[in-house]
């Protein structure tokens, strides 16, 4: 494994859960790929930003439970992990919010350029959120 890449990414969750959106967006590349769970591909850090304040102003999250595995150039990773949310205000599309506790399993693939994130694409399964938020 990779250590530099593996801290990296560590330093990445621990930024999202201290919700301290500067140091975590300081680690993408300016050109970053943004692939979206069973959505579109977004890229740059401007859109990532953007995506990050309404994924906050609809959802508090933590990330636990974390599993990281990289190549051993350091250029491509793999994380496994628990999102722990609560789902604070009703998402365009979703079941209505009202507070919603839940307990998914997710994981991220990263390819890594010059120390940082050029590009994550997450998965996690829709349905299962879903379902406990509707539940």
């Amino acid at each position: 494994m990779n250590q530099a890449t593996a801290q990296l990414l560590q330093d990445y969750y621990a930024a999202f859960n201290r919700q301290d959106m500067d140091a975590f967006l300081a680690m993408l590349t300016d050109d970053v790929i943004h692939d979206i769970n069973q959505g579109s591909r977004e890229v740059g850090k401007a859109a990532f930003s953007t995506f990050m304040d309404r994924m906050n102003a609809h959802y508090k999250e933590q990330i636990v439970d974390i599993s990281i595995t990289t190549n051993d150039a350091g250029d491509r990773a793999a994380v496994e992990f628990t999102v722990l949310g609560e789902y604070l205000s009703t998402d365009e599309g979703l079941p209505e919010a009202n507070g919603q506790k839940y307990n998914l399993p997710a994981g991220a693939f990263f390819d890594i350029r010059d120390g940082k994130v050029a590009r994550v694409t997450n998965y996690y399964n829709l349905e299962d959120w879903i379902a406990q938020v509707v539940g």
